[in-house]
């Protein structure tokens, strides 16, 4: 049986159950309980490969002893222990800095069973033992593929400016900036973890590679405010090698600006920072005066330029707004050109992170150390064939087949220009500069496309000030 096979039965189990209400508790509950299988996994490789392991989880609360007998506990018992044993010990778990209860304090101290029935329960567990985590199974590598299976399904998604990262996009990013073993990578973003597992299987395929030693396990790191993609993330990590990950849930806007010391840079910033939303406004008090704003992706942007060491590298995902804003976006930009070499802004066609949102999307590439004096931009087309991406037709990794060619040996073409740090600068900083050599059908074909994007948002407004005055009467 298929591993989208067995999720689909865990879903379809889990909808019977009256406590799990919703899409948003049933992905909850489902990765919680394929965090324990995986952890418990992974600990039988742990024991064979350090013999100075020590698990944290006491042993009548392991997986293998209380979930892995298809006719173990189940019914009124079952929840029992969940809700009267399980939780209440992992959520005080002691953590310490040789073992990894550091992790099992952090999936649990927000995690929490929304299921009633432990009949119900008991068939869900034994679709999770049907799949097995352990390192030498194709299996471990597949719980991306669950993941944005069911994220697709989620019709809340990108509702405060949270989208998620189409895995070629993801790819692309890792691949031109191309992370090397010893250097420091993070997300101040993570979400769940895309562009830090796709960072360790950049890093395995060099000769130098070993999963093992310090020097990779210590190199990737991420921080993710939200429970749910925290426990995903460290759950992937897991997966992808890394023993103990360094995903820190919090959010590093809270930090103080100036207070970063030259021991806390980075090398490395791959980030899809969320956009759209908003920060309250004790966040942006952390902030230089000319930054502050509750924007959050500017923010995140005006953080990353400072967190990266010098000749540090970034990959960032902007929107449209973020290269034409005026105001406090105007003075981040020009913080980037006179502390970075903006060199490359790739700008994605619509539909890229569709279904979430039609919003065009822009990935900055910059290194910090030098002054901008010229940034190339590549306009990406659609693949033949294909008018827009959707949710059933999304972009691929070989959709970025042209861009990689082009990036080792750049001239203009239609699809490519380059713009000197002087006509940015006479143009206020916006960083929205056009194709010259896009025709003028292609221009009306864009206009078209964002009198449809208004249209759909406008609809969206007056939809939602119609139940604002509904709740008013």
């Amino acid at each position: 049986m298929s591993t989208t096979t067995i999720i689909r039965s865990i879903r379809n189990i889990m909808r019977k159950d009256e406590g799990v209400d919703g899409d948003a508790q049933r992905i909850s509950q489902m990765v919680w309980m394929l965090f324990m299988k995986i952890f418990a996994d992974k600990e039988e490789e742990w024991k064979i490969s350090r013999k100075e392991y020590k698990s944290p989880i006491p042993e009548e609360l392991k997986w293998q002893n209380w979930a892995a007998d298809e006719n173990g506990l189940t019914g009124d018992e079952l929840i029992a222990f969940i809700n009267d044993e399980l939780f209440p010990v992992l959520k005080i778990i002691e953590p310490t800095d040789t073992d990894q209860s550091v992790i099992i304090k952090s999936v649990f101290n927000d995690t929490y069973n929304y299921m009633k029935s432990g009949n119900l329960f008991r068939q869900v567990i034994n679709e999770i033992n049907k799949i097995d985590f352990s390192k030498n199974n194709k299996d471990r590598h597949v719980f991306n593929d669950i993941y944005e299976t069911i994220l697709k399904e989620l019709q809340s998604a990108g509702s405060s400016g949270e989208y998620y990262t189409p895995r070629a996009v993801t790819q692309f990013m890792v691949d031109m900036i191309n992370p090397q073993i010893g250097e420091s990578i993070l997300d101040p973003a993570c979400g769940t973890g895309g562009f830090l597992t796709c960072s360790m299987v950049n890093l395995s395929k060099q000769k130098d590679f070993d999963e093992t030693s310090l020097i990779v396990q210590n190199s990737i790191r991420g921080i993710e405010k939200k429970p749910l993609p925290h426990l995903l993330c460290t759950t992937n990590l897991m997966l992808h090698g890394i023993e103990k990950p360094a995903i820190t849930k919090g959010n590093l806007l809270s930090v103080k600006y100036d207070s970063w010391k030259t021991t806390d840079l980075v090398n490395i910033v791959l980030s899809n920072p969320p956009f759209g939303g908003q920060e309250e406004d004790g966040i942006q008090k952390n902030f230089p005066e000319e930054f502050r704003t509750k924007e959050t992706a500017d923010l995140f942007l005006a953080l990353i330029i400072k967190i990266l060491k010098k000749n540090g590298r970034a990959a960032v995902v902007l929107p449209d707004g973020s290269l034409f804003g005026e105001g406090v976006k105007t003075k981040i930009k020009e913080e980037l050109l006179s502390k970075c070499n903006l060199h490359t802004i790739v700008r994605l066609p619509n539909g890229v992170f569709n279904p979430y949102t039609g919003i065009k999307t822009n990935l900055l590439f910059f290194e910090k150390g030098k002054a901008t004096k010229e940034t190339w931009y590549y306009e990406m087309p659609y693949p033949e064939g294909i008018k827009n991406y959707s949710a059933s037709r999304p972009i691929d990794i070989k959709h970025f087949d042209e861009i990689k060619k082009w990036w080792f040996d750049r001239k203009e073409n239609e699809y490519a220009w380059k713009v000197l740090f002087k006509e940015i600068k006479t143009r206020n900083f916006n960083l929205d500069i056009k194709n010259g050599n896009t025709s003028e059908e292609e221009i009306a074909q864009s206009a078209e496309e964002l009198i449809s994007i208004l249209e759909n948002s406008f609809k969206k407004s007056i939809a939602l000030l119609a139940e604002i005055k509904k709740d008013q009467k």
